[in-house]
């Protein structure tokens, strides 16, 4: 562990050196992308219950702000990074909110839980924009196939209905 921790570490150093990464700004930076994404979703839910299409405006404005902001950490990307780097900002801030939110009830061990899932995410975003994230033991799955564990070569309605089995199966838990 030990060594895995110096060889993240190194990486980060290379990593600065090479790409001029402000480290303290930029985690900064993240922080007011996660609240810019969720004023998006205010401004959503906002329109949708009072039925003022000039809440979408808003979040078109805010959204220009936030995809500004968030390519000064995301200088370059493959495939649908930025799209994952947006949705773990995102899915950081919820579960931080709903961590704090159990703290106020005086649920500390459930909070300290949903605190741990919510900075893995965030850790991950990092993880991802600094390259440190390994990507090469990723097998990439058969393009007939839905996901990996598509075992069969049937027809599409066969997959499908082996997803909504395994979705189900998945929700039990």
């Amino acid at each position: 562990m030990k060594k895995e921790t110096e060889n993240f570490i190194k990486k980060v150093h290379e990593f600065n050196k090479k790409d001029k990464f402000d480290l303290s700004t930029d985690e900064d930076l993240s922080i007011a992308i996660m609240n810019l994404i969720s004023i998006e979703e205010h401004f959503f839910f906002t329109a949708e219950k009072t039925g003022k299409g000039e809440y979408f405006d808003l979040l078109k404005d805010v959204r220009e702000i936030r995809k500004q902001l968030l390519k000064r950490i995301i200088k370059e990307y493959e495939g649908e990074v930025w799209c994952i780097s947006k949705h773990l900002l995102a899915a950081s801030m919820r579960l931080m909110e709903v961590g704090t939110k159990l703290l106020s009830q005086d649920k500390k061990d459930e909070a300290e839980e949903i605190f741990n899932k919510s900075y893995d995410l965030y850790s991950l975003f990092w993880g991802i924009v600094l390259k440190v994230v390994d990507t090469n033991s990723v097998k990439k799955i058969d393009d007939e196939k839905i996901d990996v564990q598509d075992k069969n070569d049937n027809s599409v309605f066969t997959k499908l209905k082996g997803i909504v089995k395994r979705a189900i199966d998945c929700c039990i838990e």
